[in-house]
């Protein structure tokens, strides 16, 4: 490994502090390399920190499903990699079809799923559905359910690794904003506000911020940030242990332990990646609300207590960038378009795999920045 006496000269510089720049910062420190993880706020700003905590297989993209199954496992096991349960609730997820279209779909769906070798999605009848789901509304006809699936506590989760990441002697520079980075020889010199980090590893875990680094380093991508909203309501009676989703319309759905039911489901603000800021629709919010109590007429009874939105970066094709770089000791893994937070434990093995290896043994190919066409500068770029 990389040996010097000072602190600002390591093996690996992670960009970005959120569930997979953590991840990745543990696996690599549990293989003896000294790392840095470089946080333009703090640990679990954005998104990480602040989504439903879905620990989703259910509905993946095809590409995504080997990740997300191996990651499944590693969940299931969460307390034996960070010393924490991180929140996490192994009921199931099941999408629901409200019309015989839609049961057809999900029906196609979990066909495919088994033609590429997995069977974690599977059919119930309309009374498998209300014998799971007994509040929902009568016009819903069946469904889709994956046994295991469940949701954990995003914040505390971040904050989890990072706990671990720390024993293990991560260092976490937060409040630093990357303003450029050089190549000397085989180091890379990462430029924050006032400091300078050298390292011959670099990992971009930025998140929504993912695309600037990129293009710092003349790799530019499609991404896009938004902002997916959350509402919690007050606390209400015990009726549903599954989280909830729908196949013809959006929505995320759970009731937590102390009653209180998280909605959401796909309906944006306004994002501004350059302030930090995010601004809620209310249309959309009241649109969510509506979708709901259409599912779960109990909702009616609920009174929304506060609503916000994270900072997301989207992706055009709606998968991530999980990638060596084109530049020797660079590697990306970002824009997981609202859908990542179950992929971190999965996430950072496989970032820890490609700096340590050269390569993963999970099926990465598909989302690899060579997908996007490379800028062609010789010179890197400067964040301003």
């Amino acid at each position: 490994m990389f040996s010097t006496a000072n602190d600002r000269v390591v093996d690996t510089i992670v960009i970005g502090g959120g569930i997979h720049g953590c991840s990745t910062a543990l696996h690599l420190a549990k293989h003896g390399m000294s790392v840095i993880v470089i946080e333009k706020d703090y640990a679990g700003r954005h998104a990480s920190g602040v989504n439903a905590g879905g620990i989703r297989r259910l509905g993946r993209h095809f590409s995504e499903i080997p990740l997300a199954a191996v990651s499944s496992q590693m969940w299931h096991e969460i307390e034996d990699l960070v010393d924490d349960d991180c929140g996490f609730v192994p009921s199931c997820q099941i999408k629901v079809a409200e019309t015989k279209e839609q049961l057809e779909q999900l029906k196609t769906r979990a066909e495919q799923v088994r033609d590429l070798g997995f069977h974690h999605e599977q059919i119930i009848d309309i009374e498998t559905l209300r014998e799971r789901l007994p509040g929902i509304s009568p016009h819903c006809l069946g469904g889709m359910i994956v046994e295991g699936d469940g949701s954990a506590n995003p914040f505390r989760t971040v904050r989890a690794f990072r706990k671990k990441c720390i024993e293990l002697g991560v260092q976490f520079r937060e409040g630093l904003k990357v303003r450029n980075i050089r190549k000397n020889g085989n180091i890379w010199s990462i430029q924050t506000c006032n400091t300078l980090f050298e390292a011959p590893n670099l990992v971009n875990c930025a998140g929504a911020w993912g695309g600037k680094i990129s293009a710092m380093l003349d790799e530019p991508v499609p991404i896009e940030a938004r902002a997916p909203m959350l509402m919690i309501t007050s606390r209400m009676p015990h009726f549903i242990s599954p989280v909830v989703g729908l196949q013809g319309r959006t929505l995320s759905f759970k009731q937590f332990d102390n009653g209180t039911v998280m909605i959401g489901g796909g309906h944006e603000g306004r994002a501004n990646p350059e302030t930090n800021e995010t601004q809620l629709d209310y249309e959309g919010l009241a649109t969510s609300a509506r979708t709901a109590t259409a599912i779960f007429p109990i909702i009616q009874k609920a009174r929304i207590v506060r609503s916000w939105a994270g900072i997301e970066g989207m992706m055009p094709d709606k998968i991530p960038v999980i990638s060596l770089s084109r530049n020797e000791g660079v590697y990306h893994a970002f824009g997981f378009s609202a859908h990542g937070f179950q992929l971190g434990p999965v996430g950072g093995k496989i970032m820890s795999d490609l700096v340590l290896e050269g390569k993963s043994e999970l099926p990465i190919t598909p989302f690899s920045i060579e997908r996007f066409p490379a800028n062609g500068n010789s010179a890197f770029s400067r964040i301003t």
